[in-house]
């Protein structure tokens, strides 16, 4: 499998982009930059088929303008979130003073698709919490978890700009991902890896809300 994490902008925001071994085809997952995505992309001969983004904040579409025109990447995001990717002020872009170019979406998903792009199959999760539009991407093939704000180490994403709920992010990870079948390895929008099942364990932002009995 074919695999590359990269770390981008001022908040360390993370770019994930896959496909399987023996063909050029990948999907980008938050291509918060274009520079650092397309200079991996053409390092690697790969071309974006694909682009699935958790959320649309500002610090995870800033570079899928650039995707969609350099390779006719098909833009994947939640119904909920789809307008973040035509208003600076929606995506919170404002907030830094940047301007991110709008974007068409082209596949709007609700939550409970599979996805399959560049011979890998992704499940789609409704999560929202940080965002009305979060979606987590599940890669049961490679044991893999991909969840932009919605779950870090230790930790869970911000619940205070507009659109977040802590009650909903809670129950996203609590009864959507901590279910999730075994072990998976939980590759965040922020911060550190980590794993499913250290996250059940150890997670405080669940633990002390179960102990409130939400």
């Amino acid at each position: 499998m074919y695999f590359r994490q990269i770390t981008s902008g001022s908040l360390d925001e993370h770019i994930y982009i896959l496909g399987t071994d023996g063909t050029n085809d990948v999907v980008v997952i938050d291509p918060g930059e274009a520079q650092p995505a397309l200079d991996a992309l053409a390092r690697d001969g790969k071309s974006c088929v694909a682009v699935l983004l958790t959320h649309g904040h500002f610090d995870h579409i800033g570079g899928v303008f650039a995707l969609k025109n350099q390779f006719g990447a098909k833009v994947h995001i939640h119904e909920a979130d789809a307008g973040m990717l035509q208003s600076n002020r929606v995506s919170l872009a404002v907030l830094t003073g940047g301007m991110i170019k709008p974007v068409e979406p082209d596949v709007l998903l609700q939550g409970g698709e599979t996805l399959t792009l560049a011979g890998l199959s992704f499940d789609v999760i409704h999560t929202p919490g940080h965002t009305k539009g979060g979606v987590c991407y599940v890669l049961k093939s490679d044991r893999k978890l991909f969840v932009g704000d919605t779950l870090f180490m230790e930790g869970a994403g911000r619940t205070d700009f507009p659109g977040g709920n802590e009650k909903e992010l809670f129950h996203s990870i609590a009864d959507k991902l901590f279910p999730l079948e075994g072990d998976f390895d939980v590759y965040c929008g922020h911060e550190e890896d980590t794993t499913l099942e250290y996250e059940r364990r150890n997670n405080p932002f669940v633990a002390m809300r179960r102990r409130r009995g939400w």
